[in-house]
Parts: C-alpha cells; sequence; structure tokens
C-alpha cells in the first residue's frame, strides 16, 4: 500500500485534468491576449509591490543581532543625576509599555535618535546649560 487507503474518497495529491486546469489555461490564454500592453506594465507594478513587501517584511535589528553591541560603536556616555534618573524611569516606562525587557542600550539610542529628530529642543536643553550666552 502507498499509504492512501482504498476508497477513501479522492487523491489529494493527484492532477486535475478534468475541468480546473484546462478552464484555468483557457482563461489565461484569453486574459494574456487581452492585456496587451497591460501585462507589462502589470508585470512591473507586481514586481515594485513585491520589492516593497520585502522591504517592509525585513527583520528587526533587535532580533537578527547577536548582542546589544552588535553593529554599534562604543560611546562613552556620561550623565547629571537627574538625567539619569529619568533614564532609569523611561526605561521602566518602556518596559510597562512593551509588557517586555528593554535593553538599556537601545533605549539610549533610541533617545538619540529621537533628540537628532528635534534639534530645536535640544538647544533649548544647551541654552539652560549656558551655551550661547556671551559675556560682554
Amino acid at each position: 500500500m502507498t499509504g492512501m487507503k482504498e476508497g477513501a474518497g479522492e487523491d489529494p495529491f493527484a492532477e486535475d485534468t478534468e475541468t480546473g486546469e484546462s478552464d484555468d489555461k483557457a482563461f489565461n490564454a484569453i486574459s494574456d491576449s487581452d492585456a496587451g500592453v497591460e501585462s507589462d506594465e502589470n508585470a512591473e507594478s507586481s514586481t515594485r509591490e513585491r520589492s516593497t513587501h520585502q522591504q517592509a517584511i525585513q527583520i528587526p535589528y533587535k532580533f537578527r543581532r547577536d548582542g546589544v553591541q552588535d553593529g554599534r560603536t562604543r560611546v562613552p556616555l556620561f550623565l547629571q543625576p537627574e538625567t539619569k534618573n529619568a533614564e532609569r524611569d523611561a526605561l521602566r516606562e518602556m518596559e510597562e509599555r512593551f509588557n517586555d525587557g528593554v535593553s538599556l542600550t537601545d533605549l539610549r539610542e533610541a533617545l538619540m535618535k529621537v533628540g537628532l529628530e528635534h534639534l530645536d529642543e535640544a538647544e533649548d536643553h544647551l541654552e539652560e546649560w549656558g551655551y550661547g550666552m556671551t559675556f560682554e
């Protein structure tokens, strides 16, 4: 025996030669002849959609790295006590939001990237620390 019970119904691995396959070929032949130039445009569009979809499902950095230092350059970071406390609070907040542990290294880089996108606000903090002051 080959694993299929006799009289159990149709073989799910058998090829469909009665109606399905020949109907599909006839439909595709008609569609292809009607499509003309549109088939080239559809192929290009389909290729673009697949490329975009492949980019959208790229594995996030967190899951494709070996460790939190993977792909990063070590940069010394010295923080004032109030900044360090705020960082600790932010870490707890993010862990609650994600209901998962968050790497302090990842949080620091995310905070850095957000800061780089908001230079005007960073400028305000630097001015509070005395940048831009002149003593003439």
